[in-house]
């Protein structure tokens, strides 16, 4: 019924962005402070239901151990600069002091180096010293390869992220990952994504993973709608995705696979829309990324924009708006949803009269044809 004729010869189903969703309030509302954001998958438990994103600069293992601290869990690049180099600090600073012309030729030079499996293992043992819950995340390109030291170092929840992974890849060039497989024999859940449909997501759970990320081609550093033409609207993806969860728990006999949404959540109102879609948590890349500690000093990018052959991502300036803690858990200091973000979520919970996410996730969503104003 959602489906609209573009052409004669081809049909497409209509799909919406959080911008085009709002949550309604019911006849009862609560207290605030009644109101928890708990969140827990596998064994570990945490305060906000907030993973931060795997890009450097959003994550270094000072400002993972940070989130850690605040209630968040913390994922750090297992590819990024972190682990090509001893110190990364100045690499950094000229990343983000480079003209926007030279931007893309700085981040390439800057990321040539290789990874190293030693360095790997020094940044988990660093973020393990902090007792924090460690998480790490690698490319299912560079997972074969590098999940040994990774498992080895110590890392509790292992993340496997790209711009779109599948449970099935098909190549004649080089075996592929076997998700299903690597998943088993695995010590340590393992979440991964992203996929933007119920059918991929549902064959991502069949693997096995604890957690499927919801997203691609949306974040604010992306161009892959522009180069690659793919999107997946984040409402109507969440709201599939979470179908394929529960049409999994059915078919599994009771196995519940966590809905992380992942990217186009720049704002606390698109954090409280992804929870009232079925996501279970989210990951911020770009909300985090305005931190004064975040390593990108106002700048925020992905792996996308320093790649080789096909660049699908770029820098882009973001600002600072507050400590990590002031994004977070404020007190906000900015009446645009930049500020106290899980402050915000767990007032409109309590507007809207739901106790926890689980509950939340019930909310009665609408389309609203908002232009701002």
């Amino acid at each position: 019924m959602n489906e609209i004729e573009i052409g004669r010869g081809k049909r497409a189903r209509r799909a919406y962005s959080f911008e085009d969703v709002a949550v309604l309030p019911n006849r009862r509302t609560r207290d605030p402070e009644e109101v928890s954001t708990a969140w827990q998958i596998d064994a570990y438990h945490f305060d906000l239901p907030v993973m931060a994103a795997p890009m450097d600069s959003v994550m270094s293992p000072q400002t993972a151990i940070e989130v850690g601290r605040l209630g968040g869990l913390p994922v750090l690049d297992l590819e990024g600069l972190w682990t090509r180099h001893e110190d990364p600090t100045g690499l950094l600073e000229g990343i983000a002091a480079a003209a926007p012309e030279d931007a893309r030729a700085v981040l390439r030079e800057a990321y040539a180096a290789p990874i190293q499996p030693d360095l790997i293992r020094a940044r988990i043992a660093e973020l393990r010293a902090a007792g924090i819950t460690v998480a790490g995340a690698l490319t299912p390109q560079n997972t074969k390869q590098f999940w040994r030291d990774v498992v080895e170092a110590g890392v509790d929840l292992f993340v496997i992220r790209g711009t779109t992974v599948s449970a099935e890849h098909v190549s004649s060039q080089s075996e592929p990952l076997n998700l299903k497989r690597f998943i088993y024999e695995l010590d340590v859940p393992v979440i991964v994504g992203g996929a933007g449909t119920y059918t991929a997501a549902l064959h991502l759970m069949r693997t096995g993973a604890a957690g499927v990320l919801v997203g691609f081609g949306g974040g604010a550093a992306h161009t892959t709608r522009l180069t690659l033409g793919i999107q997946a609207p984040m409402a109507t993806a969440v709201a599939d995705v979470a179908a394929a969860r529960r049409d999994y728990m059915d078919e599994s006999g009771g196995r519940y696979v966590h809905v992380i949404a992942d990217g186009s959540m720049g704002r606390s109102g698109d954090v409280v829309k992804a929870v009232a879609c079925g996501a279970d948590a989210v990951m911020l890349g770009a909300a985090l990324a305005r931190a004064e500690e975040a390593p990108g000093r106002g700048f925020h990018w992905g792996a996308e924009a320093h790649h080789v052959a096909l660049p699908r991502g770029e820098r882009v300036a973001v600002g600072t708006v507050g400590s990590m803690e002031e994004i977070l858990l404020g007190p906000g200091n900015h009446a645009d949803g930049t500020t106290n973000m899980i402050g915000a979520l767990r007032r409109a919970m309590a507007t809207t009269g739901y106790s926890d996410l689980k509950e939340f996730q019930r909310v009665e969503v609408v389309l609203s044809d908002y232009k701002g104003s």
